[in-house]
């Protein structure tokens, strides 16, 4: 088989920068050979915040996961400066002939999703020949961890991509696509082996202070329910790969929900800084279970820590208070903000309406696709006399590089209408939570159902990155048809039409494009997706 290092660098995993906040601060390790490394727990420990490391790196150029499933959903547009190019609107409409050129926009995240891998791979091939001085519940803990990362990369890959190279061992070479059903075999194993392994520790505020950011056993059961919705949805299947029944990711779930320690928030406003400023409940809250972490050390010298990709939805180049300046990407679509009752309370904690909120954005005629609403919950801040507020901003005050808020993964209510879509007996009680909630006086009980679990989810996790997996998972043409509008938005001020065809989506399967590098790198060993 012909070795071709097009999938990844193969940097040394001793190469590692410090990446995260709370247990995950550590000093870079630039020291050390695959020889002399991998022999102790504290190089055991050290090698797993590489790994940790890679996760908050897939993101730091291209294309954001969260950013670009809101654009595909029926929540956001493409949007960005209306001089840019028309990758976003080619991901939001699925047509290549918005943007021909366009043939590498997921480029620099199918490199960094498979550097972020080969980390978790080097580190798993050396367990065994780690001293683990008979400690064998942390051989236990560090192995989860490293095969929980792999998974969440590849159930990204998987879902963004489709047929994807499966590399379970840390090798570059030149491998064709696997079936999605291999792909999700290894994902169902390697979460499945986190869930067994990991202890049952439940969250505390003084256990965040320490462990904020860590893996553990509830997000590894929480991560089964959202792969197992995802694959017996999207592919037709009655089971996760042969490897976890409905039964079992159902148990998984309940198991989560009574001992995690994890719960709602009261106020639904908390989770978010720019929805409540002085109010907000703060990272590694209660209602956290998993969070993407990120720190603030970013510069232009290489250090790709903190979130790179949270300015892309804030408002165009112009800051209000709260609300710092952006470039307009995934502008919010006006039919999500009118599904909102008024007195749910989610609407306007996880939206910017401009006209609502009085203020006066007089850069239309830079912004493209301009709908009036912007993403709340994932805006740059700055204080009222129009600093960067530090709280999420390095001192620098560089609102491009200088965003570390966390990216929240997986929240206590998604837990819960897993739970309930699944079939859980407390199905009813855990929908009514979510709702009352939201709702707080204003709360009325409906039935548990399906159809309205969904409708649920969707007004629950606006601006999250969650619904456009909701809708695929329905069936194909479902989600075409949800998403499918024509529409007159404005660009650069001017009144423009726009067609999200539900013909193009069913073309790709709702699949993006395999970066063209990458195929003419594998000499065409790699495959592009039907409609690309």
């Amino acid at each position: 088989m012909k070795t071709n290092k097009l999938y990844i660098i193969a940097l040394s995993i001793l190469t590692l920068g410090s990446c995260q906040k709370d247990f995950l601060d550590s000093e870079p390790i630039t020291k050390g050979t695959e020889q002399n490394f991998y022999r102790t727990k504290a190089d055991a420990a050290r090698a797993i915040v590489g790994c940790y490391d890679g996760l908050q790196t897939v993101w730091a150029a291209g294309i954001a996961l969260p950013v670009a499933a809101e654009i595909m959903s029926d929540n956001a547009f493409g949007g960005t400066g209306n001089s840019d190019g028309f990758g976003y609107q080619m991901i939001d409409e699925f047509d290549k002939q918005r943007s021909p050129a366009d043939v590498t926009v997921f480029g620099s995240n199918w490199s960094a999703y498979y550097r972020a891998v080969y980390r978790c791979n080097v580190l798993l091939s050396k367990i065994s020949q780690i001293n683990w001085e008979g400690d064998e519940a942390a051989r236990k803990v560090t192995e989860s961890e490293a095969r929980f990362l792999r998974a969440y990369l590849y159930f990204d890959m998987v879902r963004l991509w489709g047929n994807i190279p499966l590399l379970t061992t840390p090798s570059a070479e030149n491998v064709p696509q696997s079936n999605a059903d291999e792909v999700y075999k290894q994902i169902a194993e390697d979460l499945k082996f986190a869930a067994d392994n990991l202890p049952e520790t439940p969250y505390t505020a003084e256990w965040a202070k320490t462990n904020g950011g860590r893996i553990t056993k509830w997000a590894a059961e929480a991560l089964i329910g959202r792969v197992f919705l995802y694959y017996t949805g999207y592919y037709g299947k009655t089971d996760l790969a042969g490897v976890i029944t409905k039964a079992q990711a159902v148990a998984y779930l309940e198991n989560a929900i009574t001992k995690s320690g994890h719960g709602l928030l009261t106020d639904y406003t908390t989770l978010w800084p720019a929805a409540s400023v002085e109010k907000y409940a703060g990272e590694d809250n209660k209602e956290t279970v998993f969070a993407i972490k990120y720190t603030y050390t970013s510069n232009y010298n290489g250090n790709t820590d903190g979130n790179h990709w949270m300015v892309m939805t804030g408002m165009r180049e112009q800051a209000s208070y709260p609300y710092g300046n952006g470039w307009g990407g995934a502008t919010v679509n006006p039919k999500l903000w009118n599904t909102f009752s008024n007195t749910d309370t989610r609407r306007n904690a996880s939206i910017i309406s401009i006209a609502d909120e009085g203020i006066n954005f007089s850069n239309k005629p830079k912004q493209r696709e301009y709908t009036g609403y912007y993403n709340k919950k994932y805006s740059p801040m700055i204080n009222k006399d129009g600093t960067s507020m530090v709280e999420l901003y390095t001192t620098s005050g560089n609102f491009m590089i200088s965003q570390y808020q966390d990216y929240v993964s997986i929240r206590y209510s998604d837990v819960l209408l897993m739970a309930a879509e699944l079939g859980s007996a407390n199905a009813q009680e855990y929908f009514n939570q979510v709702r009352q909630r939201a709702y707080g006086n204003n709360y009325s009980e409906i039935a548990a159902t399906k159809d309205n679990i969904l409708k649920e989810r969707r007004l629950e996790f606006v601006g999250e990155g969650l619904r456009y997996w909701d809708l695929l998972r329905l069936g194909v043409n479902t989600a075409a048809a949800a998403i499918a509008e024509t529409v007159t938005l404005e660009n650069g001020g001017v009144a423009t039409p726009k067609t999200i065809s539900a013909t193009k989506i069913i073309e790709t399967k709702g699949l993006q494009q395999i970066p063209t590098d990458q195929i003419n790198l594998s000499n065409n060993v790699l495959k592009q997706n039907q409609g690309w």
